[in-house]
C-alpha cells in the first residue's frame, strides 16, 4: 500500500512573508526615527559656553553681518530667485534690502557698501551701496568672499573644477589664482597672517601661498565650510545636514568642539560685545554663542 504525504507550505510561506514585512517595517521606522532624532536633537555647547536662539524663521540663513546700530544683515540662501538679503533691526523689524536672488551666500562689508555672491551657475558677484546694486564679475557657484584693500577674493563651490578668484577694484581685472578645487567654500585671513581656504569635498583646509604649494593645515574634517579667525584661533563650521560641529583650533593647534548636533551651519561672526552669532541654515535660525564668563560679567554689571 502506497501512502501519499502532502505537506502544506502555504501557511509557512504566509508566516515568513508576514515576518519579513514586519521586520522591514520595523527597520523603516527605526531609520526614520534615527534621522528625526538627528534633526531635532538639541544643539549641545561645550563646557564654559552657552547657546540661545536670537532669530528664528530665517529661511536658509547663510552669511551674517552685524551693523553698528545693532541691526543684522542676513543672506537667505533660497534658490530660483527666491533668495534675499534681509536686515533685522534692533526692534525685530525685518527689511528686504535686496530681493529676487538665487542662493545669495557670501557677504563682506567694503568700500562703504557690501559685496555679495550668489551660489548658482554664472551668477554675478555684486556690490550694494546706497541702495544701488552693481555687478562686478561673474563666477560659477561663488560662495565665500574676502576683501583686503584693492583685492576682492572669491571662491567657487564646484565639485571638481572650482576656482579661487581675485578681483581688483582699481582696474576691474579678474585673475584665476587656483583652479580644479573640490568644493571650495570659504576664504579668510587669520591674525597670524595666513590666508586659508576650504575644500569641503576633501575635508581639508589649505593655506594660500605665493609659491602655489598651498599646504594642508587641517585634514579629516567633516565637510568644512565657513572659516573665521580671531584672537581665540580658527573657527570652522561643518556643512553637514546631521550632527555638524563648530570647531575651534587654538594657536597651539589644539582642536575643541564648541557646538555639537548642528544642522548645516553656515557663517559665524564676532559681535561688538565679544559674543558670536552663528547662522544655522538647516534649522532656519540664528544662534548666539556666549562664553559663560562673559555672560556672568554682564549679569553682574546689570545688578
Amino acid at each position: 500500500m502506497t501512502r501519499t504525504i502532502i505537506i502544506n507550505t502555504t501557511g509557512s510561506l504566509h508566516r515568513a512573508l508576514r515576518l519579513g514585512l514586519y521586520l522591514f517595517g520595523l527597520m523603516g521606522v527605526a531609520t526614520v526615527g534615527f534621522f528625526a532624532w538627528q534633526s531635532f536633537y538639541p544643539v549641545s555647547a561645550a563646557t564654559g559656553w552657552s547657546i540661545q536662539t536670537v532669530h528664528s524663521d530665517v529661511p536658509k540663513a547663510a552669511s551674517l553681518m552685524p551693523l553698528p546700530d545693532g541691526s543684522l544683515m542676513i543672506s537667505q540662501e533660497l534658490n530660483d530667485a527666491k533668495g534675499s538679503i534681509v536686515r533685522i533691526h534692533p526692534d525685530g523689524r525685518r527689511e528686504v534690502v535686496v530681493g529676487s536672488l538665487s542662493k545669495p551666500d557670501g557677504m563682506f562689508a567694503t568700500h562703504g557698501g557690501w559685496v555679495f555672491s550668489q551660489e548658482t551657475g554664472n551668477a554675478p558677484v555684486s556690490f550694494l551701496k546706497d541702495g544701488v546694486v552693481t555687478d562686478l564679475f561673474r563666477g560659477e557657484n561663488v560662495q565665500g568672499l574676502w576683501v583686503e584693500g584693492d583685492d576682492l577674493y572669491a571662491i567657487e563651490d564646484r565639485k571638481d573644477n572650482g576656482r579661487l578668484l581675485r578681483y581688483r577694484w582699481s582696474d576691474q581685472s579678474l585673475t584665476v589664482l587656483r583652479d580644479q578645487l573640490h568644493e571650495g567654500e570659504s576664504i579668510t585671513r587669520c591674525t597670524d597672517g595666513r590666508m586659508l581656504y576650504t575644500e569641503k569635498k576633501k575635508g581639508v583646509i589649505r593655506e594660500l601661498t605665493s609659491d602655489g604649494s598651498d599646504p594642508v593645515v587641517l585634514t579629516g574634517l567633516n565637510k568644512p565650510t565657513f572659516l573665521m579667525c580671531d584672537e581665540r584661533g580658527l573657527w570652522v563650521n561643518e556643512d553637514s545636514t546631521h550632527r555638524a560641529r563648530l570647531l575651534l583650533i587654538d594657536k597651539h593647534g589644539q582642536q575643541q568642539t564648541i557646538l555639537s548636533f548642528l544642522k548645516a551651519p553656515q557663517s559665524i561672526v564676532r559681535t561688538g560685545d565679544g559674543t558670536y552669532l552663528l547662522a544655522e541654515g538647516g534649522r532656519n535660525r540664528v544662534l548666539k554663542l556666549v562664553r559663560k564668563s562673559l555672560a556672568m560679567a554682564s549679569d553682574d554689571a546689570q545688578h
